[in-house]
Protein backbone atom coordinates (compact mmCIF):
# COMPACT_ATOMS: atom_id res chain seq x y z
CA UNK A 1 0.00 0.00 0.00
CA UNK A 2 1.53 3.23 -1.29
CA UNK A 3 0.84 6.64 0.76
CA UNK A 4 0.73 9.90 -1.12
CA UNK A 5 2.20 12.56 0.91
CA UNK A 6 1.29 15.67 -0.77
CA UNK A 7 -1.53 17.02 1.41
CA UNK A 8 -2.17 19.88 -0.15
CA UNK A 9 -5.25 18.69 -1.69
CA UNK A 10 -6.74 18.34 1.99
CA UNK A 11 -6.26 22.59 2.46
CA UNK A 12 -10.20 22.74 2.22
CA UNK A 13 -10.78 20.79 5.44
CA UNK A 14 -9.99 23.67 8.27
CA UNK A 15 -12.89 25.99 6.31
CA UNK A 16 -15.04 23.25 6.00
CA UNK A 17 -14.38 21.79 9.38
CA UNK A 18 -15.27 25.71 11.29
CA UNK A 19 -18.39 25.90 8.84
CA UNK A 20 -19.80 22.80 10.14
CA UNK A 21 -18.83 23.24 14.02
CA UNK A 22 -16.32 20.02 13.69
CA UNK A 23 -12.66 19.45 14.45
CA UNK A 24 -10.02 18.19 11.16
CA UNK A 25 -9.45 14.83 11.69
CA UNK A 26 -6.09 13.48 10.27
CA UNK A 27 -6.15 12.73 6.73
CA UNK A 28 -4.19 10.87 3.93
CA UNK A 29 -3.96 9.49 0.30
CA UNK A 30 -3.76 5.50 -0.32
CA UNK A 31 -3.23 4.21 -3.13
CA UNK A 32 -3.28 0.45 -4.63
CA UNK A 33 -2.09 -1.02 -7.63
CA UNK A 34 -4.72 -3.17 -8.85
CA UNK A 35 -3.34 -6.87 -10.73
CA UNK A 36 -3.81 -5.07 -14.48
CA UNK A 37 -1.30 -2.38 -13.45
CA UNK A 38 -4.37 -0.01 -12.94
CA UNK A 39 -4.28 2.18 -9.88
CA UNK A 40 -7.00 2.53 -7.41
CA UNK A 41 -7.04 5.67 -5.38
CA UNK A 42 -8.74 6.96 -1.50
CA UNK A 43 -8.54 9.15 1.10
CA UNK A 44 -8.56 7.52 4.69
CA UNK A 45 -10.17 10.16 7.22
CA UNK A 46 -8.67 9.00 11.12
CA UNK A 47 -6.13 7.03 12.11
CA UNK A 48 -8.11 3.99 12.78
CA UNK A 49 -9.38 1.19 10.32
CA UNK A 50 -12.00 2.34 8.15
CA UNK A 51 -15.75 1.46 9.82
CA UNK A 52 -17.97 3.52 6.96
CA UNK A 53 -16.45 3.26 2.49
CA UNK A 54 -18.05 6.25 0.93
CA UNK A 55 -18.72 5.49 -3.32
CA UNK A 56 -19.32 8.74 -5.20
CA UNK A 57 -21.50 8.95 -8.37
CA UNK A 58 -20.11 9.44 -12.07
CA UNK A 59 -18.52 12.17 -12.61
CA UNK A 60 -17.71 12.87 -9.15
CA UNK A 61 -14.66 12.09 -6.94
CA UNK A 62 -13.55 10.88 -3.35
CA UNK A 63 -13.78 14.81 -1.92
CA UNK A 64 -17.30 14.88 -2.75
CA UNK A 65 -17.71 13.27 0.73
CA UNK A 66 -15.24 15.34 2.78
CA UNK A 67 -18.11 17.24 4.85
CA UNK A 68 -20.48 13.65 5.16
CA UNK A 69 -16.60 12.69 6.82
CA UNK A 70 -15.94 15.54 8.62
CA UNK A 71 -19.57 14.85 10.34
CA UNK A 72 -18.87 11.77 10.59
CA UNK A 73 -15.72 11.90 13.29
CA UNK A 74 -15.11 8.45 12.77
CA UNK A 75 -12.45 6.47 10.73
CA UNK A 76 -14.02 6.78 6.88
CA UNK A 77 -12.69 5.72 3.58
CA UNK A 78 -13.74 7.64 0.81
CA UNK A 79 -12.80 5.86 -2.57
CA UNK A 80 -11.64 7.33 -6.20
CA UNK A 81 -14.19 5.04 -8.64
CA UNK A 82 -11.87 3.87 -11.73
CA UNK A 83 -11.86 6.95 -13.81
CA UNK A 84 -11.89 9.03 -11.62
CA UNK A 85 -9.86 11.27 -9.34
CA UNK A 86 -6.31 10.10 -8.91
CA UNK A 87 -7.49 6.42 -9.76
CA UNK A 88 -6.77 5.08 -13.46
CA UNK A 89 -8.93 5.36 -16.36
CA UNK A 90 -10.37 1.80 -17.68
CA UNK A 91 -8.93 0.99 -21.29
CA UNK A 92 -11.89 -0.86 -22.25
CA UNK A 93 -14.18 1.98 -21.16
CA UNK A 94 -16.15 -0.14 -18.77
CA UNK A 95 -17.33 2.01 -15.61
CA UNK A 96 -20.54 -0.79 -15.42
CA UNK A 97 -21.07 -1.08 -11.41
CA UNK A 98 -19.87 -5.06 -12.11
CA UNK A 99 -16.42 -3.90 -13.07
CA UNK A 100 -16.05 -0.90 -10.72
CA UNK A 101 -17.16 -3.70 -7.64
CA UNK A 102 -14.51 -6.20 -8.57
CA UNK A 103 -12.17 -3.46 -8.59
CA UNK A 104 -12.86 -2.47 -4.97
CA UNK A 105 -13.18 -5.79 -3.33
CA UNK A 106 -9.27 -6.40 -3.38
CA UNK A 107 -8.78 -2.41 -2.25
CA UNK A 108 -11.50 -2.90 0.55
CA UNK A 109 -9.61 -6.48 1.75
CA UNK A 110 -6.30 -4.27 1.55
CA UNK A 111 -7.53 -1.04 3.26
CA UNK A 112 -9.85 -1.82 5.85
CA UNK A 113 -10.38 -4.51 8.80
CA UNK A 114 -13.98 -5.46 9.30
CA UNK A 115 -17.35 -5.42 7.14
CA UNK A 116 -17.91 -1.73 5.97
CA UNK A 117 -21.38 0.39 6.11
CA UNK A 118 -20.89 0.69 2.35
CA UNK A 119 -22.38 4.05 1.60
CA UNK A 120 -22.81 5.04 -2.62
CA UNK A 121 -24.02 8.45 -4.53
CA UNK A 122 -25.72 7.29 -7.94
CA UNK A 123 -23.40 5.31 -9.95
CA UNK A 124 -20.98 4.44 -6.51
CA UNK A 125 -24.74 2.92 -5.31
CA UNK A 126 -25.58 0.98 -8.04
CA UNK A 127 -21.83 -0.24 -7.64
CA UNK A 128 -21.87 -1.10 -3.85
CA UNK A 129 -24.89 -3.24 -4.81
CA UNK A 130 -22.88 -5.52 -6.67
CA UNK A 131 -20.31 -5.18 -4.29
CA UNK A 132 -22.52 -6.42 -1.30
CA UNK A 133 -23.83 -8.92 -3.81
CA UNK A 134 -20.76 -10.61 -4.59
CA UNK A 135 -18.57 -10.10 -1.80
CA UNK A 136 -20.64 -10.30 1.44
CA UNK A 137 -18.05 -10.54 3.62
CA UNK A 138 -16.68 -6.98 2.95
CA UNK A 139 -20.34 -5.13 3.71
CA UNK A 140 -22.26 -4.77 6.56
CA UNK A 141 -24.77 -2.35 5.47
CA UNK A 142 -25.85 -0.71 2.68
CA UNK A 143 -27.27 2.69 2.04
CA UNK A 144 -27.74 3.55 -1.48
CA UNK A 145 -27.73 8.03 -1.83
CA UNK A 146 -30.80 8.90 -4.58
CA UNK A 147 -30.18 5.62 -6.78
CA UNK A 148 -31.99 2.03 -7.76
CA UNK A 149 -30.81 -0.34 -10.13
CA UNK A 150 -33.57 -0.05 -12.10
CA UNK A 151 -33.45 3.95 -12.75
CA UNK A 152 -34.48 4.86 -16.59
CA UNK A 153 -30.74 5.85 -17.60
CA UNK A 154 -32.66 7.34 -20.58
CA UNK A 155 -34.92 10.08 -18.16
CA UNK A 156 -33.33 11.98 -15.12
CA UNK A 157 -29.48 10.98 -16.40
CA UNK A 158 -29.77 12.76 -19.28
CA UNK A 159 -29.36 16.22 -17.50
CA UNK A 160 -25.79 14.07 -17.06
CA UNK A 161 -25.56 13.96 -20.38
CA UNK A 162 -26.57 17.72 -21.59
CA UNK A 163 -23.98 18.45 -18.75
CA UNK A 164 -21.39 17.05 -20.56
CA UNK A 165 -21.80 18.49 -24.03
CA UNK A 166 -19.01 20.37 -22.88
CA UNK A 167 -15.68 19.25 -21.69
CA UNK A 168 -12.62 21.68 -21.66
CA UNK A 169 -13.59 25.94 -21.18
CA UNK A 170 -10.90 28.91 -20.93
CA UNK A 171 -10.75 28.78 -17.17
CA UNK A 172 -12.46 26.68 -13.81
CA UNK A 173 -14.77 30.00 -13.40
CA UNK A 174 -16.34 29.15 -16.69
CA UNK A 175 -16.95 25.42 -15.63
CA UNK A 176 -17.96 26.95 -12.43
CA UNK A 177 -20.49 28.92 -14.01
CA UNK A 178 -22.02 25.79 -15.87
CA UNK A 179 -22.15 23.87 -13.15
CA UNK A 180 -24.24 26.26 -11.09
CA UNK A 181 -26.46 26.78 -13.92
CA UNK A 182 -27.11 23.23 -14.21
CA UNK A 183 -27.85 23.12 -10.40
CA UNK A 184 -24.74 20.77 -9.18
CA UNK A 185 -22.86 21.66 -6.30
CA UNK A 186 -24.35 23.61 -3.33
CA UNK A 187 -22.96 27.32 -2.85
CA UNK A 188 -20.53 28.88 -5.20
CA UNK A 189 -17.94 28.17 -2.72
CA UNK A 190 -18.45 24.72 -2.81
CA UNK A 191 -19.08 24.66 -6.19
CA UNK A 192 -15.65 26.09 -6.97
CA UNK A 193 -13.79 23.48 -4.99
CA UNK A 194 -15.17 20.98 -6.60
CA UNK A 195 -14.91 22.20 -9.93
CA UNK A 196 -10.71 22.49 -8.42
CA UNK A 197 -10.91 18.49 -7.64
CA UNK A 198 -12.64 17.77 -10.48
CA UNK A 199 -10.77 19.62 -13.07
CA UNK A 200 -6.92 19.95 -14.50
CA UNK A 201 -5.12 22.93 -16.74
CA UNK A 202 -4.12 20.91 -20.47
CA UNK A 203 -0.48 21.90 -21.89
CA UNK A 204 -2.49 24.51 -24.06
CA UNK A 205 -3.62 26.10 -20.97
CA UNK A 206 -7.45 25.04 -21.17
CA UNK A 207 -9.13 23.69 -17.93
CA UNK A 208 -10.94 20.72 -19.11
CA UNK A 209 -12.70 17.74 -16.63
CA UNK A 210 -10.05 15.38 -14.93
CA UNK A 211 -12.35 12.05 -15.15
CA UNK A 212 -12.81 9.88 -17.89
CA UNK A 213 -16.54 9.50 -17.58
CA UNK A 214 -17.05 13.20 -19.33
CA UNK A 215 -15.19 11.81 -22.24
CA UNK A 216 -17.56 8.49 -22.77
CA UNK A 217 -20.46 9.71 -21.45
CA UNK A 218 -22.77 8.31 -23.98
CA UNK A 219 -20.99 5.10 -24.03
CA UNK A 220 -21.19 4.43 -20.58
CA UNK A 221 -25.29 5.49 -20.52
CA UNK A 222 -25.71 3.14 -23.50
CA UNK A 223 -23.79 0.29 -22.61
CA UNK A 224 -26.33 0.13 -19.13
CA UNK A 225 -29.11 0.40 -21.56
CA UNK A 226 -27.51 -1.67 -23.73
CA UNK A 227 -26.86 -4.85 -21.01
CA UNK A 228 -30.68 -4.35 -19.78
CA UNK A 229 -32.19 -4.74 -23.21
CA UNK A 230 -30.15 -7.94 -23.66
CA UNK A 231 -32.33 -9.32 -20.85
CA UNK A 232 -29.97 -9.07 -17.78
CA UNK A 233 -31.70 -8.09 -14.62
CA UNK A 234 -30.42 -4.92 -13.14
CA UNK A 235 -31.86 -5.60 -9.81
CA UNK A 236 -30.41 -9.11 -9.27
CA UNK A 237 -27.21 -8.24 -7.20
CA UNK A 238 -29.51 -5.40 -4.95
CA UNK A 239 -31.93 -8.46 -4.63
CA UNK A 240 -29.37 -11.38 -3.66
CA UNK A 241 -27.36 -9.08 -0.87
CA UNK A 242 -27.96 -9.90 2.63
CA UNK A 243 -27.02 -6.53 3.87
CA UNK A 244 -29.72 -4.87 5.00
CA UNK A 245 -30.63 -1.55 2.91
CA UNK A 246 -31.56 1.94 3.09
CA UNK A 247 -32.42 4.39 0.21
CA UNK A 248 -31.41 7.80 1.01
CA UNK A 249 -33.78 9.72 -1.80
CA UNK A 250 -33.90 13.30 -2.61
CA UNK A 251 -37.17 15.00 -3.32
CA UNK A 252 -35.60 16.91 -6.40
CA UNK A 253 -33.63 14.08 -6.86
CA UNK A 254 -33.45 11.87 -10.33
CA UNK A 255 -35.52 9.06 -8.49
CA UNK A 256 -39.63 9.13 -9.08
CA UNK A 257 -42.25 7.41 -7.19
CA UNK A 258 -42.39 4.24 -8.83
CA UNK A 259 -38.50 3.67 -8.40
CA UNK A 260 -39.04 3.69 -4.64
CA UNK A 261 -41.64 1.30 -5.16
CA UNK A 262 -40.20 -0.96 -7.27
CA UNK A 263 -37.11 -1.02 -4.42
CA UNK A 264 -39.86 -1.93 -1.79
CA UNK A 265 -41.29 -4.80 -4.37
CA UNK A 266 -38.01 -6.68 -4.09
CA UNK A 267 -36.58 -5.71 -0.94
CA UNK A 268 -39.80 -5.05 1.75
CA UNK A 269 -37.85 -4.40 4.66
CA UNK A 270 -35.45 -1.61 3.29
CA UNK A 271 -36.16 1.79 4.79
CA UNK A 272 -36.54 4.67 2.76
CA UNK A 273 -35.51 8.12 3.91
CA UNK A 274 -36.63 11.40 2.24
CA UNK A 275 -34.23 14.37 2.56
CA UNK A 276 -35.23 17.75 0.83
CA UNK A 277 -32.71 17.87 -1.67
CA UNK A 278 -31.39 17.43 -4.90
CA UNK A 279 -29.73 14.21 -6.33
CA UNK A 280 -26.18 15.17 -4.78
CA UNK A 281 -27.46 14.58 -1.12
CA UNK A 282 -23.66 14.38 0.43
CA UNK A 283 -22.67 17.94 -0.92
CA UNK A 284 -25.75 20.12 -0.04
CA UNK A 285 -26.93 17.89 3.23
CA UNK A 286 -24.59 16.23 4.35
CA UNK A 287 -25.57 16.08 7.82
CA UNK A 288 -28.05 13.50 6.82
CA UNK A 289 -26.06 11.30 5.57
CA UNK A 290 -23.69 11.56 8.86
CA UNK A 291 -26.65 10.96 10.87
CA UNK A 292 -27.21 8.12 9.08
CA UNK A 293 -23.99 6.82 8.63
CA UNK A 294 -23.82 6.98 12.68
CA UNK A 295 -27.00 5.82 13.45
CA UNK A 296 -26.36 2.85 11.72
CA UNK A 297 -22.85 2.12 13.53
CA UNK A 298 -24.94 2.23 17.01
CA UNK A 299 -27.46 -0.20 16.11
CA UNK A 300 -24.50 -2.34 14.82
CA UNK A 301 -22.38 -2.00 18.39
CA UNK A 302 -25.81 -3.10 20.38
Amino acid sequence: MAVATDSSEFRYLPSQAEALGTSVPSARRLALTLPDGRTLSALHFGEAAPEITLLHGAGLNAHTWDAVALLLRRPVLAVDLAGHGESSWRDDLDYSPAALAEDLAPALARWTRQPQILIGHSLGGLTAGVLAARHPDLVRALVLVDVVPGLDTAAAPAVLRDFYTVTDFTSRTEAVERAQRFGFGGTREDTERGVFFNTRERDDGRIEWKHHFAHIIGHAFDALESARDEGSDPWADLVAASAPITLVRGARGFLQDADVEALLQRRPEARVLTVDAGHNIQETHPAALADLGIAELAEISR
